[in-house]
């Protein structure tokens, strides 16, 4: 496979530039460069480099404030003189000659016909079976895992049609749901008592139901968790969809949570602060029954000292407004923060002081918490708040990938006197799309209180 795989970019460069000494420095160079960027992915994120992963290209032109910010003004200039460079030096290395080309030609059908036959012989992932991208570059290879991957992915069919009754919920009833950046519970991060959060504390001290939210991301990903939450199918059944589920979206929206809704009693809105062309959300969420969308035009930038990212109270403020003013009938709001997207400034004099900013900002995260627990109630409807962690934060020296990954969730249900409906009180681990379906079955149970 790797042989194959080689042949077929050699081919390639050989086609390009007519040069077979730079066709080979490409090979190794293009694949050296994978396994070094596949050794840092699987060390910040836990995670080897995946094929979808090169889905997020585009996405680094079409916002590129959302990736080069990231970088020091220092490293984006290497960045942009390297690339400058590499295309000089291929362009004044290769040749005009025909014959090398017509040779590049020939090798790339060759080892382009082979490559599917060796794909199916690895025969991964089959039916039922969840891709361990770790096991499988262990197994495979990085490269062949790549490709099993992406040649699995792209025979993968839409599910057939969600057939369900529809659910109709109380006529006035509220539903927010908040799906926060990188909100975790800092005590089972980071193993101190005294930094409880005092918003998720109350939260869970009344909430229907509370526990451990296992999203399958670490540090990044935050498609994932959305779209288990919003669409309800767990990764045992992606298959190599599991990898960014936004990719194929458009084909399971039938599963979505708003379609899930008798629409002729519901309004839906979907609140993210960002440009919502990102992961396409701008395509996929009024096609996955969502009736309006509130992006980043609708707030105000954020002031010099409120950070880079809308703020986290300002989408409270976006969100008690929504639910203020749509008292006719009832009413979906699924919110998306952003304030506390990392990277975090590090304190490189001391690693074990790096949570710092990501604490300050998970403060802010929490008070939201604490906001909507007290406004909601005050509205007069009756009103289901769920809020969740998308994925834990990768900080050096403080929150490291491991086997634990999971973020806390709180599902709250207040009867329309505004009065906290409680639970059993036990807490509940769940998935994702576990998760969806608990809210769908606190909307049924609203309804059939009335």
């Amino acid at each position: 496979m790797l042989v194959l795989a080689a042949m077929l970019v050699f081919a390639l460069a050989l086609v390009l530039t007519g040069a077979p000494v730079v066709s080979g420095v490409v090979v190794v160079a293009l694949f050296g460069a994978l396994a070094l960027i596949s050794n840092i992915k699987r060390r910040v994120l836990g995670e080897p480099l995946v094929f979808s992963d090169f889905a997020l290209i585009g996405a680094v032109f079409q916002h590129p404030q959302f990736y080069l910010t990231a970088l020091r003004p220092a490293q984006v200039a290497v960045l942009g003189g390297g690339v400058a460079a590499l295309v000089v030096v291929l362009a004044s290395l290769s040749s005009l000659d025909l014959a090398p080309r017509l040779a590049g030609l020939g090798l790339g059908l060759g080892a382009g016909a082979g490559l599917p036959a060796a794909l199916r012989r690895i025969g991964f992932p089959g039916t039922g079976q969840v891709p361990d991208p770790d096991s499988d570059v262990m197994r495979h290879g990085l490269v062949a895992s790549l490709l099993a991957h992406w040649y699995a992915w792209r025979g993968t069919a839409d599910p057939e049609p969600c057939r369900v009754p529809l659910i109709a919920g109380a006529p006035d009833q509220l539903v927010v749901i908040v799906q926060c950046e990188s909100f975790t519970d800092p005590v089972a991060v980071f193993g101190d008592p005294a930094l409880s959060l005092p918003g998720l504390e109350a939260a869970r001290s009344c909430a229907l139901q509370h526990g451990r939210l296992l999203v399958s991301g670490f540090g990044a990903y935050t498609m994932r968790t959305e779209f288990g939450v919003l669409f309800g199918r767990g990764e045992e059944v992606l298959g190599t969809r599991r990898f960014d589920p936004f990719l194929t979206a458009r084909g399971e929206t039938s599963y979505a949570l708003p379609k899930r809704l008798d629409r002729s009693g519901w309004t839906s809105w979907f609140v993210h602060p960002h440009d919502m062309r990102f992961y396409g959300r701008d395509r996929l969420m009024p096609e996955a029954g969502f009736d309006q969308l509130v992006g980043d035009e609708a707030f105000a930038p954020p002031a010099p000292e409120e950070g880079r990212y809308v703020t986290d109270a300002a989408v409270a403020d976006r969100i008690i407004a929504l639910a203020q003013q749509s008292s006719a009938g009832a009413s979906l709001i699924y919110a998306v923060t952003i304030e506390n997207h990392g990277p975090w400034a590090p304190d490189e004099a001391d690693a074990a002081r790096n949570a710092a900013p990501y604490l300050r900002l998970l403060g802010h995260s929490d008070a939201m918490l604490e906001r909507l627990m007290d406004a909601l109630p005050r509205i007069g409807r009756p009103t289901i708040l769920c809020f969740f962690g998308d994925h834990r934060p990768s900080i050096p020296g403080a929150s490291e990938p491991g086997a634990e990954r999971h973020t806390p969730y709180v599902l709250v249900r207040f009867a329309a006197d505004g009065t906290p409906v409680p639970g059993s009180g036990a807490e509940c681990d769940l998935t994702p799309a576990e998760l969806h379906h608990a809210i769908l079955d606190a909307i049924r149970l609203g309804g059939l209180e009335r």
